[in-house]
């Protein structure tokens, strides 16, 4: 598998926005959870077709495709032809699939809306003997086999796509089949990223939680943020969306010319915060009260940035819903084109983020921790400084722009949306990017230096937090500014056990066990970070004399070896 996927990659690398994964299948009737397009024709995966188009293209493309589609919960006995011969009575079906969370459930993507209506029509409110339906028509269905008799199949006939994380030892297993540590940081990418189906089903709820919305404001628009669209999102992060209701707001318009003009009557608050907290609050109560499959709801209206939180049982995403979070969308795009540029970006960041969660380095439960935007941070941070650069600095981005200025609340926020660049002539391999970020961290000056990628180089730092990243647009925030002192020494003695891991000559060759990559993905003995504090970690040299234990038989050698330009860098045992 690890080396079809090397192939894969080297056929596309720099033109490519991400590695198209096995079972994403397009369109062809004999393809699983596919069906055949109007004109007969294939159709192509999206991000494919998507290579040359910029953030706002290819998210518009999203939404519209999203319009178009209805979730349905499936019986457990369903059939695949069955299925597919009843819907498509209600019009064209261009892509379906079959996934299962709390269930069994497809999505069905139609040509047109006018499909939809007609399922709409066909579908009625839900009898239920003690309990009251709540009549909201949305377009999540419940599929009801009315011929049980004739359904002999126990488990269901349908194949389902993969919608979880991939564990662990599995993903050991894939990465030790390949030949190089390029090839093994490009698997992880693959294993771990984002579906196009995984990414269909977010933006369909999105369009979901829209006709809540839209019921108090018929124009906004819910649109997913960070992980989801920034092109880092791994299978199993949050889905975060933001209530935009700018197109409605009444921003930027242009004066009236004539004797007289006509505004809306509205409710007047103290500040557009009291507005966002209001709105959130009253949105996400229907949400609760209203959305079918969403639970679990709760309000911080109080935090920085007011967000309701609830759970999506049918496609098992947790959800944070804020508004007009417009500097947070920015941001997405900004990570978007980074992604873009260079192929060994986003390996090199999935492949860091894989490893600081195995060390402990990150958590899923909000603390003082390292986050995974913090570390994409670092790994930009990093290319822009290599010679030549990989990637440029987000002041050259911003030199790029032309008319393309973009200030929100104060804050620059101007870069070039449609930023084209050339090839870099760094050739330095994934091997080499993976030591170095070891070898940096691991000796940085985290003491007085903050990471700014907006300059590409340190500065120093403008307050006592352990560490410093600047936020690229907000510059007086630390988007680390909740990272302790403990957590960033465990990131620099993991760094540089790492970097030393990685110099070992027997350890980069897959007849190792484990080797290269694979070698740092071993977890500490301390599994929990919740356990407790007088559990001691067990010191480096053990782990590292375990890991080099296959290595005696082959007599290869411990020393450091030297660099491909001739020196050599020691990197001390923490032990």
């Amino acid at each position: 598998m690890a080396a079809s996927v090397w192939r894969r990659v080297q056929a596309v690398a720099g033109r490519q926005l991400r590695v198209p994964r096995p079972h994403s299948r397009s369109a062809g009737r004999s393809s699983v959870g596919a069906a055949p397009v109007a004109d007969g024709s294939e159709e192509p995966d999206l991000p494919n077709k998507a290579t040359a188009k910029t953030f706002s293209a290819l998210q518009a493309e999203r939404h519209e495709q999203a319009e178009r589609t209805i979730l349905i919960s499936c019986p457990p006995n369903v059939t695949e032809k069955k299925f597919y011969n009843y819907l498509a009575s209600y019009g064209t079906i261009n892509k379906y699939f079959f996934y299962e969370t709390f269930g069994i459930y497809a999505l069905v993507e139609f040509s047109g809306k006018e499909s939809i209506e007609a399922v709409q029509r066909a579908s009625t409110i839900p009898g239920l003997q003690h309990e009251c339906a709540v009549p909201f028509k949305s377009r999540f269905f419940n599929l009801r086999n009315n011929h049980l008799g004739s359904q002999t199949a126990i488990h269901p006939s349908v194949h389902r796509l993969k919608q979880s994380v991939i564990p662990l030892n599995e993903l050991l297993q894939n990465i030790s089949e390949a030949k190089s540590i390029d090839e093994q940081l490009y698997t992880v990418l693959e294993e771990m990223q984002l579906t196009e189906e995984n990414t269909r089903l977010r933006f369909l709820v999105c369009s979901l939680i829209k006709e809540i919305a839209a019921a108090y404001f018929p124009e906004c628009s819910i649109r997913p943020f960070g992980s989801t669209v920034n092109n880092f999102g791994k299978m199993g992060c949050d889905l975060d969306m933001f209530l935009d209701l700018d197109g409605i707001s009444g921003r930027n318009k242009a004066k009236p010319g004539g004797a007289f003009s006509v505004e809306y009557q509205t409710k007047r608050v103290a500040s557009e915060r009291v507005a966002t907290q209001s709105i959130l609050s009253v949105i996400g109560e229907c949400i609760d009260q209203f959305a079918p499959g969403c639970t679990g709801m709760q309000k911080i209206l109080n935090a920085r940035c007011p967000l309701v939180r609830f759970s999506h049982q049918p496609s098992g995403f947790q959800c944070d819903l804020t508004a007009n979070n417009r500097i947070a969308m920015r941001s997405t795009e900004l990570l978007y084109i980074y992604s873009t540029l260079d192929p060994r970006v986003r390996a090199l960041v999935f492949g860091i983020r894989c490893w600081a969660r195995v060390q402990g380095i990150t958590s899923s439960v909000p603390g003082a921790w390292i986050t995974n935007f913090s570390l994409t941070m670092m790994v930009l941070f990093l290319l822009q400084r290599r010679n030549p650069p990989i990637i440029p600095t987000l002041d050259q981005l911003k030199g790029q722009a032309e008319k393309d200025v973009h200030i929100i609340e104060s804050h620059d926020c101007t870069f070039a949306s449609d930023y084209k660049m050339k090839s870099s002539q760094n050739t330095e391999t994934l091997e080499d990017l993976l030591q170095d970020f070891f070898e940096f961290y691991g000796s940085f000056a985290f003491n007085n230096m903050s990471i700014n990628i907006r300059k590409g180089k340190e500065q120093n730092k403008p307050e006592p937090s352990p560490l410093h990243i600047q936020n690229p647009f907000e510059q007086a925030l630390n988007v680390s500014k909740n990272v302790n002192q403990t957590q960033l020494d465990r990131f620099v003695r993991a760094a540089r056990e790492s970097a030393w891991i990685l110099q070992q000559e027997g350890l980069k060759h897959p007849k190792a066990n484990p080797w290269g990559f694979s070698a740092l993905l071993l977890p500490n003995s301390q599994t929990s970070m919740g356990k407790s504090k007088k559990r001691r970690r067990q010191p480096a040299s053990e782990r590292i004399k375990n890991l080099l234990d296959s290595l005696k038989a082959n007599k290869q050698s411990t020393d450091s070896l030297s660099r491909p330009n001739g020196h050599q860098k020691n990197i001390p045992i923490v032990r």
